[in-house]
């Protein structure tokens, strides 16, 4: 269980979802140990958030453990969302524990939003890789071309293909550069649904080298914590993703510490409405 995460079920507010997929993964696989490893190192957290005066333990944050993984991402994907659903139906705002990115299309297909905001080093606009059409590299293509998003916006991203960067001149991508995320402000109309989706790697490895495919020049921590600030409050749903083994921790605790500050932002902001 994700420390902190004890209300029950049918009260929650806030319901946690591993998504333990590692089928895709390009370099270095190893995100099946993702959702545990980010509940881990959790452990050591205190329950109180100075900055929004909060407990918590009290923000009604339910961990419904893990949704078991298989080979067939198609179906993995169709049945996680299903999960992803019944939180929102529940009035409850669903997390994602990754897992490979390609996770991130169900928690999309649950919320149904209007607006993508992903943090990553990757623009992950192809349409397939290693002739893979469900490869994490090609999460933010399906979600704006299959999933009825109307834009995309990519913060830190810093590599694609020539293809992939044709695709982010169109009309509905944004992408930002890891030197002006500090500078980037959410501007979207109040009537706008928002998914929030955080792969580890738009974080430089030199702060998250617990990831499969590293690429250097990224942002820092408190860049990263300072957009899921931004953007929390306006979002319906969250998750954090390709988290892997291969570090003492860094990427995990990371990762742990921008879900909770997700959860403390939201709830701060729903306060204030």
């Amino acid at each position: 269980m994700f420390p902190g995460a004890i209300a029950d079920r049918e009260v929650a507010d806030y319901v946690l979802l591993g998504a333990p997929l590692d089928i895709s993964t390009s370099f270095q696989p190893g995100t099946r140990f993702g959702p545990n490893r980010i509940r881990r190192f959790a452990e050591s957290f205190d329950d109180y958030d100075r900055r929004t005066d909060q407990f918590f333990t009290d923000l009604r944050v339910h961990d419904a453990g893990d949704v078991r993984a298989w080979d067939d991402a198609p179906e993995y994907v169709e049945w996680l969302a299903g999960s992803v659903r019944d939180a929102v139906w529940d009035d409850a705002v669903p997390v994602v524990l990754g897992g490979e990115h390609t996770v991130t299309a169900a928690g999309v297909t649950g919320v149904e939003p209007d607006v993508f905001v992903c943090l990553d080093a990757h623009l992950d606009l192809r349409r397939e890789y290693d002739g893979n059409e469900w490869s994490h590299a090609t999460v933010t293509r399906r979600v704006i071309d299959e999933l009825g998003v109307d834009e995309a916006v990519i913060l830190g991203a810093r590599t694609g293909s020539p293809d992939e960067w044709e695709r982010a001149e169109a009309a509905d991508v944004t992408v930002v550069e890891p030197e002006a995320v500090a500078d980037w402000d959410p501007d979207f109309d109040d009537d706008q649904s928002v998914y929030l989706s955080v792969d580890i790697d738009a974080a430089d490895p030199a702060f998250a080298p617990g990831t499969g495919t590293k690429e250097p020049f990224g942002l820092t921590s408190r860049e990263m914590r300072d957009a899921v600030r931004a953007v929390a409050p306006r979002a319906d749903g969250f998750d954090v993703v390709e988290v892997n083994d291969r570090d003492d921790g860094q990427a995990a605790s990371l990762a742990a510490k921008l879900l909770r500050e997700f959860v403390f932002s939201h709830a701060a902001g729903r306060a204030d409405e």
